[in-house]
């Protein structure tokens, strides 16, 4: 049997309070026993509070709501993300009066509140797990779906292997894709065709070295051709390792709870091109899509990949210098790679199933 998502839709049937997502979002959350799942636990609420100026995170209204869902089945919640993240929520509307539960920072306000495990992959041998994450009876992973330029897309793996562990860790992970990228000095003559080439400008120079950042490049080989001394080799299995060391810490951070302690939620509102932690926004690129919700983190990251259609895009709201190309999926036709690819990396690690039967909220 395909696994359970329920999804409520972000177009209201008819205008009146009751027919809109926070309604529709209480309604959801009754569906998945909340009692039987948080009553007498310790429930972190795991999402991205963002940053800087940014203003497209998960509204506090659909927080609080959660919150109180928790509260009202007799569990203790808390939202929890990284200590600068916390320390700025603020900013962006949250707070214990507003959320109704304390913000705590993941692995203490040192960042070193942690828990080690091995993983053993390529370069990344530990993963060190949030203290607060491991501490935690049960876990709510309270996500906004939007782009990603490392994943492609970012929703409830993202959030849970790049929020559930330290800094440190984080920084790991993403090594695993810089090492795809190679670099000859020696074949160099300083051209820089490879930087004047690249669609998002990816790509300095800093005394006479390459420099990538990561989040921009696409991978889209245009450096690669456009160099005529062939000093650049992209290695593109380097970007399957970084979605592999994401499942793998995924895996890590799920083992530590009981079965059936876990709920993913994911809100495709607001869905702009860019991970949170840029900490800006720009426009949504699709019109709102709804909430989706599973215990199955592989069917419930399918279903909200799959409801982020290229044939909604809306035309011109790709800022500068991002451009869609090729083929596939929208994210992948913006950053060039294939957001369903940590999500194999997923099945592959045994956490779920992508079929997935939906049932809608009304």
């Amino acid at each position: 049997m395909p696994a359970k998502v329920t999804f409520a839709s972000a177009r209201p049937k008819e205008l009146r309070a009751e027919a809109t997502l926070p309604s529709l979002l209480d309604r959801m959350l009754g569906t998945w026993n909340f009692k039987k799942r948080f009553a007498k636990k310790r429930v972190a609420i795991k999402m991205h509070l963002g940053g800087n100026v940014g203003f497209s995170t998960i509204h506090p209204v659909f927080v609080a709501r959660t919150v109180e869902a928790v509260k009202n089945a007799g569990g203790n919640p808390f939202v929890t993300d990284g200590p600068s993240a916390v320390e700025s929520a603020w900013r962006r509307g949250y707070t214990p009066q507003t959320l109704g539960c304390q913000l705590l920072p993941v692995a203490g306000a040192a960042d070193k509140y942690v828990y080690s495990r091995k993983v053993n992959f390529r370069t990344l041998k530990t993963v060190e797990l949030a203290g607060n994450i491991v501490d935690a009876d049960a876990m709510i992973v309270l996500s906004h779906g939007k782009g990603h330029g490392h994943s492609g897309f970012g929703g409830a793996i993202k959030n849970i292997a790049m929020g559930c562990v330290d800094g440190g860790t984080r920084s790991k992970i993403h090594r695993l894709m810089s090492a795809a990228f190679e670099w000859d000095s020696s074949k160099c003559t300083g051209c820089l065709l490879c930087r004047d080439n690249c669609p998002n400008k990816a790509i300095t120079f800093k005394k006479g070295k390459i420099d990538i950042f990561d989040h921009a490049c696409k991978y889209c080989m245009h450096c690669q051709l456009a160099c005529p001394q062939k000093a650049i080799t992209i290695d593109q299995s380097g970007y399957r390792h970084f979605q592999r060391g994401m499942a793998l810490t995924v895996r890590e951070a799920l083992k530590t709870f009981e079965p059936g302690r876990v709920l993913h939620i994911t809100l495709l509102l607001n869905i702009t091109p860019f991970c949170d932690c840029w900490g800006f926004t720009t426009p949504n690129i699709v019109p709102d899509v709804g909430i989706v919700a599973g215990e199955d983190i592989v069917a419930a990251e399918t279903a909200a990949i799959d409801m982020i259609k290229a044939e909604n895009f809306i035309e011109g709201s790709l800022p500068s210098p991002l451009r869609r190309t090729g083929s596939g999926h929208l994210f992948q036709q913006i950053h060039g790679k294939d957001p369903y690819i940590q999500v194999e990396e997923c099945v592959r690690l045994g956490l779920g199933d992508r079929k997935y039967r939906l049932t809608q909220i009304s």
